[in-house]
């Protein structure tokens, strides 16, 4: 198989989806490994590491659109990626389709084969390749916070670890998942007071046995959601409902609860955003205000350490990219893990939830198998 790694085009993205030591294993199997041209210079991988794997380098991004199998990459295809997509081509990548009908739109029209990383999920519930950049951008989300709360940013000139004689700073987590466990970890680190919110009791349970002593767990309703965001310095939003679009759990209304110069970091917004002012922004223009409230909502945090995300995420995307790049399409109805993962299968919508998130025709897998792989 053709195997293609485009340098990622997106804005402030520097990540690049494949290891030279992945690359090498294809070339091990037989497969063929096409690498634009500096595509992992963001993340400090040179491309005489990629052609010592026996990767071939191209100048064009197109090329490799045009000449792979399977595309692997980062991050959604941007606009000027759309009409490069071949019919039945395999994408291998982040989607997050549930913020974007566009886009969503788009890969309907252009047939390939969607596998969204996100959505790739194990039997236990796991969701193995969005965790560590989960991870990741949970213990970007308090250091963010920290610095948009200096007044110099427009923030209310809190530091979270506090000092001797003045209390610290007052972090609401909403959220209790893989980024609000790494949130709460590197805020309680920072020495703020942290107040975590989830509606699973069992989860709640499970941090109350990890987390630090400084992190108090408590259920999630409105009510509290309310109460807490009076008193807090930084509210990191960290839901997730994956496939769906996130919940908007804090309105514009609810801003007028917080001081002005108080820090929201939205980690949802991939998926949408689970405050109702919240829109994406990017590394060079991280945040906005509205009535008084700063606005975090870059739509790549991890991208911001792409040293580490690119490895992150590279390892843990290896086995299933090996998987198909030795069986193809096919695996996708052996691996279960892989087929929760599959979203778009040539024009047809197999995600049920993306499917009611934007009232299109559902097609189960069952009738994409049949016919296709007999």
């Amino acid at each position: 198989m053709i195997i293609g790694v485009p340098k990622e085009i997106k804005e402030d993205e520097y990540r690049v989806s494949l290891l030279p030591s992945t690359a090498k294993k294809l070339r091990e199997r037989g497969h063929q490994v096409l690498i634009e041209k500096n595509a992992g210079v963001g993340s400090g991988i040179k491309d005489e590491e990629y052609l010592k794997s026996g990767a071939e380098i191209s100048d064009s991004g197109a090329e490799i659109f045009k000449r792979a199998e399977l595309v692997v990459k980062v991050k959604e295809p941007q606009e000027k990626e759309c009409p490069l997509l071949q019919e039945g081509q395999i994408l291998f990548t982040f989607f997050h389709f549930a913020s974007s009908r566009r886009l969503t739109e788009a890969m309907i029209k252009s047939k390939i084969i969607a596998l969204a990383y996100e959505m790739v999920q194990k039997d236990d519930g796991s969701l193995p390749l969005l965790a560590p950049m989960s991870e990741i951008a949970g213990k970007l989300a308090p250091q963010e916070g920290a610095k948009y709360l200096e007044n110099p940013s427009g923030g209310k000139g809190v530091l979270l670890g506090g000092v001797a004689g003045v209390a610290p700073g007052k972090v609401l987590i909403i959220g209790g998942g893989a980024v609000g466990e790494n949130a709460a970890i590197v805020a309680a680190g920072m020495g703020a007071d942290v107040i975590l919110l989830d509606i699973n009791l069992d989860r709640l349970r499970h941090l109350k046995e990890i987390l630090p002593a400084n992190v108090k767990l408590i259920y999630s309703n409105q009510a509290t959601i309310e109460k807490y965001l009076r008193k807090a310095d930084l509210v990191i939003g960290a839901v997730l409902i994956p496939g769906a679009k996130a919940p908007q759990l804090i309105s514009r209304e609810m801003l007028k609860l917080m001081e002005p110069g108080t820090v929201l970091v939205d980690v949802s917004i991939d998926q949408g955003g689970c405050f109702e002012t919240s829109k994406p922004t990017t590394h060079k223009e991280p945040t906005y205000a509205v009535d008084g409230i700063i606005h975090y909502c870059v739509a790549n945090i991890p991208g911001s350490v792409a040293r580490t995300s690119t490895f992150a995420l590279a390892n843990a995307t290896a086995p299933y990219l090996l998987l198909l790049a030795e069986k193809g399409a096919k695996v996708i109805q052996e691996n279960t893990a892989l087929r929760k993962g599959l979203s778009l299968f040539k024009g047809k919508v197999t995600s049920e939830k993306l499917a009611k998130t934007f009232n299109l025709k559902y097609t189960p897998l069952e009738k994409i198998f049949n016919p296709e792989f007999q």
